[in-house]
């Protein structure tokens, strides 16, 4: 008895500091506090004194991997801003409306659109197209939520801007291509599932589909023009990232991307003069943009904090190996994404101690199966949380039943998570 009391101990601490964490996120004192009262605390019961925690803190904020985190979310941010308030996002979308003659295609391309630009609750953005491209269709207010909400999400395992697939390159320190060249299938199997639960002859019929009258313009010119800033953050990202990995491999990949991003930003801003000095002003002071940077720097502490207090070779230690892997790569992932409904938070939370759980057993060469098995996992979670704010303001901007709306969020979550359990089988 006593032996099984010693080797649940380790487990028992963690789960109690990810206890506190989650209950910070419920009772919204921020996703930045809750990680850093989670990892002080987790850095106080494996024995740290508080003068070690706070020197560790200080290091894990000299990192360059951290500054370069901070730059990338930072252009992520003035970008995606500068686009919507500039509206050259909706400029975009009218370019592009005349080239979409299906009328399932017209359903769900403006949320996949919106869905490149990583903004925090941009389901809300795409949902006024919907209605738009929808009016015309005998179609309940649940179904245009849902199939806004689902399609806004499609590329979060695969697209290089958003901030939980950086930070994730950032904890296992590898490369973009090495990663989303594994969670790849996330994305097809995303449209395939909210296909058949949202889209099929049967869910929805051709009667209930007329194609509304919208404006048909098919300027390629203007639709080239209206993305370039997208273009020259995604293609330059990966293509500098690419050129500096083969050419110069001394010099960090991020330099890459923060070069990529830079160069956006300027285009916007070029293309859009009437923004100038006064957006970035109120850019750099927006509340949403200070509490990213300040998860972020929670995120790095935490991780250090672990590192220092030995949590993961405790852990490993007393339970061989076998249970801290299932905990941190499928169980806390979901947990976490589950009640926090942003994917930056399952990664920052739960990835290093997966990482250092791997590293401790002398299993480095099978950290990308974990960290696609987590990643679904977490995605998951994300997806099937009540508390998204994606889903929330989907569900307030239709007036339809949350709770009602949620149950068809369901089904498809859990075929996702079926097929990352695949995918984990098939890469091990």
């Amino acid at each position: 008895m006593e032996s099984i009391l010693t080797a649940l101990a380790p487990f028992a601490k963690v789960l109690f500091a990810f206890v506190l964490m989650l209950a910070g996120m419920r009772f919204k004192i921020g996703l930045g506090s809750s990680i850093l009262i989670g990892g002080m605390v987790m850095g106080v019961l494996f024995g740290m004194a508080p003068l070690p925690i706070l020197k560790v803190s200080a290091i894990a904020l000299t990192q360059e991997k951290f500054h370069f985190l901070i730059a990338i979310v930072g252009l992520i941010l003035v970008l995606s801003d500068a686009m919507e308030r500039s509206g050259q996002s909706k400029r975009l979308m009218e370019a592009l409306s005349g080239f979409l003659t299906s009328p399932r295609l017209r359903l769900i391309f403006f949320p996949a659109l919106i869905g490149l630009l990583p903004m925090p609750g941009g389901a809300v953005f795409s949902a006024p197209m919907v209605k738009t491209v929808s009016e015309e269709m005998r179609i309940r207010n649940s179904d245009r939520a849902v199939i806004n909400y689902w399609f806004r999400h499609i590329w979060e395992l695969v697209w290089p801007l958003y901030p939980g697939i950086i930070l994730t390159l950032a904890l296992a320190d590898i490369q973009i291509i090495d990663l989303i060249s594994y969670t790849w299938p996330g994305m097809p199997v995303m449209l395939l599932t909210g296909w058949f639960f949202y889209l099929r002859p049967g869910v929805l019929n051709a009667d209930d589909l007329s194609i509304p009258n919208l404006p048909v313009g098919r300027s390629k010119l203007a639709a080239l023009r209206e993305g370039l800033p997208l273009l020259t953050a995604i293609v330059g990202a990966v293509g500098l990232e690419t050129g500096i990995a083969s050419f110069a491999p001394t010099i960090p990949f991020e330099l890459g991307v923060v070069t990529a991003l830079f160069l956006a930003v300027v285009c916007v801003m070029v293309q859009n003069t009437q923004l100038g000095l006064p957006f970035l002003k109120d850019v750099l002071m927006k509340k949403s943009l200070w509490s990213m940077i300040f998860v972020i720097v929670s995120i790095f502490v935490f991780k250090d904090i672990m590192q220092g207090a030995g949590v993961v070779e405790e852990m490993a230690q007393a339970a061989g190996g076998e249970a801290a892997l299932f905990a941190s790569a499928a169980f806390l992932p979901f947990l976490v994404g589950l009640v926090a409904g942003i994917n930056v938070a399952f990664v920052g939370a739960t990835f290093p101690l997966l990482l250092g759980v791997l590293n401790s057993l002398g299993m480095q060469d099978q950290t990308i199966p974990y960290l696609v098995l987590a990643t679904f996992a977490g995605f998951t979670g994300v997806m099937i949380s009540p508390i998204h704010i994606c889903f929330i303001l989907t569900c307030e901007y239709f007036k339809c039943d949350l709770m009602r709306t949620w149950r068809k969020v369901v089904a498809p979550c859990l075929v996702f998570f079926a097929s990352g359990v695949a995918l984990f089988m098939v890469y091990k």
